[in-house]
């Protein structure tokens, strides 16, 4: 973990800081004065090596401190908080349907193979995954809000104007991400489903007398779990990082607005950060995904005790 984190920091910082675009230019305006920009450059620290820019950076980051925003001057760290707070909440709520909707749907379409609820079910997944999550989200926004006003069409209340009014206003941005990634799933979750059903020690536990109901939930389903559990930690990422466009649709002030924003306003040390940040949730997850494995599969506990 600890290499990946060095690897992607040298990454990030490389990749951002050649292109091209000069943030205190950009700030002054193309009018500005030489000397003006000059000045602007030696106070944002722009003057100095990347060599000691990148360590500068580091080592803010291993303090808990981010850097201060070019644009805004104020603390990265609490740019990050704040916006955090939604995007978060967002990725966690759109995971729980995403799983909800999945693991019954791929369940149901691996112990009724080529049934008519099978086609049904592969059907809606490929539609899924095709349909893009942005143009879904709009169509969101022109039935749930415009047509029938169930939902406001964006923007977000605050936490502090209670919970249930914050969780109204994810619940469409939260569909919106959350039906694609259920597709993805529930195709993952009928496959490894299928496979664990042909395996040997299903027939042998058919054969001591356990139902097809048994079978499934005390056999089957943990061991076919583990593929599953690797694609809920790619998804959590994924909903967690990528989540630009859909924040951007419904105007909420969460870590892809921001991105975007610092990318178009060329607020570096901003997109440097929140995107190691990103990185290091991405790392997290995947120990956590392992740690499941783990959890999932009694045979991983028994390695590792023997080791």
């Amino acid at each position: 973990m600890l290499v990946t984190l060095v690897v992607a920091s040298v990454i990030i910082f490389v990749v951002i800081e050649v292109v091209p675009g000069d943030p205190a230019s950009y700030m002054l305006g193309l009018n500005a004065a030489p000397e003006t920009v000059a000045a602007l450059r030696a106070e944002l620290g722009l003057t100095e090596s990347k060599f000691s820019r990148y360590l500068d950076w580091t080592g803010g980051m291993l303090r808990g401190d981010f850097g201060t925003s070019y644009t805004y001057r104020t603390p990265v760290s609490t740019m990050i908080a704040d916006r955090v707070l939604i995007s978060l909440p967002l990725a966690l709520y759109a995971l729980i349907l995403s799983t909800l909707i999945a693991f019954p749907a791929g369940i149901v379409a691996a112990t009724r193979r080529g049934s008519a609820a099978d086609v049904g079910i592969m059907g809606a997944t490929q539609l899924g995954v095709a349909i893009p999550n942005f143009w879904f989200a709009m169509l969101l926004v022109l039935f749930f809000a415009i047509q029938l006003r169930w939902f406001s069409a964006g923007g977000f209340p605050g936490w502090d104007q209670g919970i249930l009014p914050g969780i109204k206003s994810l619940t469409l941005p939260a569909v919106a991400l959350a039906l694609p990634q259920a597709s993805i799933l529930a195709r993952v979750m009928r496959s490894s489903l299928l496979d664990t059903l042909g395996e040997d020690f299903i027939r042998s536990a058919r054969a001591k007398g356990l139902t097809a109901r048994q079978t499934l939930w005390r056999h089957a389903l943990r061991n076919a779990l583990i593929p599953v559990l690797t694609i809920i930690g790619l998804q959590f990422s994924f909903l967690l990082a990528g989540a630009i466009i859909i924040e951007n649709v419904f105007f909420l002030p969460g870590l892809g607005r921001l991105i975007f924003q610092a990318i178009t306003q060329r607020d570096l040390i901003v997109v440097e950060s929140v995107v190691m940040l990103l990185v290091f949730a991405v790392v997290v997850v995947t120990f956590l995904v392992d740690v499941g494995y783990a959890i999932a599969d009694p045979r991983l506990r028994s390695g590792l005790q023997s080791a």
